[in-house]
């Protein structure tokens, strides 16, 4: 199993580990000698479409058959198929059945990849909309007359490809905003929140493989539930995830910053167990800009968000991404944003270049940048940003954290010293806490109390005081 893009890909890969080994399947380590690859690719960005297809070539040195899920694979169906004719190419309806896909595939029977359509006409706005197609009931089905897959929701999964203390739990799949500039929602499919019950059941079960913190990822977090007719349901299930047996700390990621609610920022801010952490999908701060990609906001209002979160938890930790070089964007825009990343002091942000995605509105505006302009613009921002984020992190100079242990590194530098991360930093994404003085019989997943007393760039030094006691 190769995985590509995001945590919310991760997970999936690790629902068709489960499904594969409940058919027999066994997963290996190594492509060489194995019977079939599969690659989940990630079809975001036009890199990553291309790692992906570099990914899909390069499992075909291997010799084994070779099959492409995943975003890549949903968003392109024939066509991908056509580019690509080493590898087969399967979509999210074949992820129950993928055994049996798996099946035909080293036996030579033929599959025909799927024709992509948009997957906000096919899916069930709610699960309650789902079970009524399953049941017969009526509603938006497929052509063969079932219901639309939706990975990641009725199956629990029952293997881990990672290994560590972190684990992601999938909220919810798809996408209901309109943003100029992303495909994703025409992929992946109208937004459907997983139960809360199926969320909470998944993440006993993980606190059971030795996971002690959760990170929820969606395509949108911040609204989960409304498909239920809850706005408040991420409200009510923080708390509630943070109570299960084993799990130290939840995290939320994936925050839509016009979306974020005072009693949802407050829950997050304020919970014994949630981490306060804020993953805010700002993109850009320029109002002006920001009405072009088809959101809202802008740098006052972002500020004030982080000025309250800061009010309820000082040692919050912020990040989010922009892209630079919208259509439109100019040097004022730019500007704008620099003097939002300045003021917000975020402790991680990714920056991006724009480029045009098939089926976005976006690649049909006017005022677009030249290349060498877009990549001029990344560089600036990238430059302050590694300068901010430094800055930031020497900010931390003194102050207490908690944090998760996850890899001994005593050998190598003296006893009690371990890499772990802060209630701030995301454990893929947001810089790392080394600490040291931590006691001899500490094991990944568990929390300590540290001071930190140095950085390495966004990364921290901390020494222990005090086992956290959770």
């Amino acid at each position: 199993m190769v995985t590509l893009g995001c945590a919310r890909n991760e997970v999936d890969s690790e629902e068709l580990a489960g499904r594969l080994a409940a058919e027999g399947y066994e997963l290996v380590e190594d492509a060489e000698g194995a019977d079939a690859v599969l690659v989940n690719t990630c079809g975001f960005i036009e890199s990553a479409k291309k790692d992906s297809v570099d990914a899909i070539l390069a499992a075909t040195d291997s010799g084994a058959s070779v099959v492409a899920v995943g975003c890549m694979a949903e968003r392109y169906g024939a066509e991908l198929a056509g580019a690509l004719p080493e590898a087969t190419v399967l979509g999210f309806d074949d992820y129950a059945e993928i055994g049996g896909r798996l099946d035909d595939v080293l036996t030579g029977r033929p599959l025909v990849p799927h024709t992509p359509r948009d997957r906000r006409t096919l899916l069930p706005i709610s699960p309650v909309e789902r079970s009524a197609v399953l049941a017969g009931a009526g509603g938006r089905v497929r052509e063969d007359g079932a219901a639309p897959a939706i990975p990641g929701h009725d199956w629990l999964r029952r293997r881990r490809l990672a290994s560590g203390p972190s684990a992601a739990l999938k909220l919810a799949s798809g996408c209901d905003r309109r943003c100029a500039f992303c495909a994703i929602p025409t992929f992946r499919g109208a937004f459907v929140s997983r139960p809360p019950e199926e969320v909470l059941s998944e993440a006993t079960w993980l606190a059971a493989q030795g996971v002690t913190e959760l990170v929820l990822v969606s395509e949108n977090s911040t609204s989960y539930g409304k498909d239920l007719g809850d706005l408040r349901s991420l409200e009510k299930l923080l708390p509630r995830l943070a109570a299960v047996e084993g799990i130290v700390r939840v995290r939320v990621a994936y925050l839509q910053p016009a979306e974020l609610r005072p009693g949802l920022l407050e829950i997050i801010a304020g919970t014994d167990g949630v981490a306060p952490y804020f993953d805010l999908s700002f993109q850009h701060s320029s109002p002006t800009l920001l009405r072009r990609m088809r959101r809202f906001g802008g740098t006052e209002d972002f500020l004030r968000t982080i000025e309250r979160a800061r009010s309820l938890a000082p040692g919050a930790g912020f990040r989010t991404n922009v892209i630079l070089g919208f259509p439109g964007e100019t040097e004022a825009d730019v500007a704008e944003l620099e003097r939002f990343l300045t003021e917000g002091r975020l402790d991680a942000v990714g920056v991006f270049g724009y480029s045009d995605e098939e089926g976005t509105e976006a690649m049909r505006l006017p005022g677009k940048l030249d290349q060498p302009e877009i990549d001029a613009r990344v560089r600036r921002i990238t430059d302050l940003v590694e300068e901010l984020t430094a800055q930031r992190a020497e900010d931390r100079i003194g102050e207490r954290v908690e944090v998760l242990l996850s890899e001994d590194l005593s050998g190598e530098d003296g006893p009690g010293t371990w890499l772990g991360h802060a209630a701030h930093q995301d454990p893929d994404a947001d810089g790392t806490t080394t600490v040291t003085g931590v006691p001899a019989d500490a094991v990944a997943g568990r929390l300590v109390h540290a001071e930190v007393v140095g950085t390495e760039g966004i990364d921290l030094v901390a020494r222990v005081l005090l086992p956290a006691g959770r």
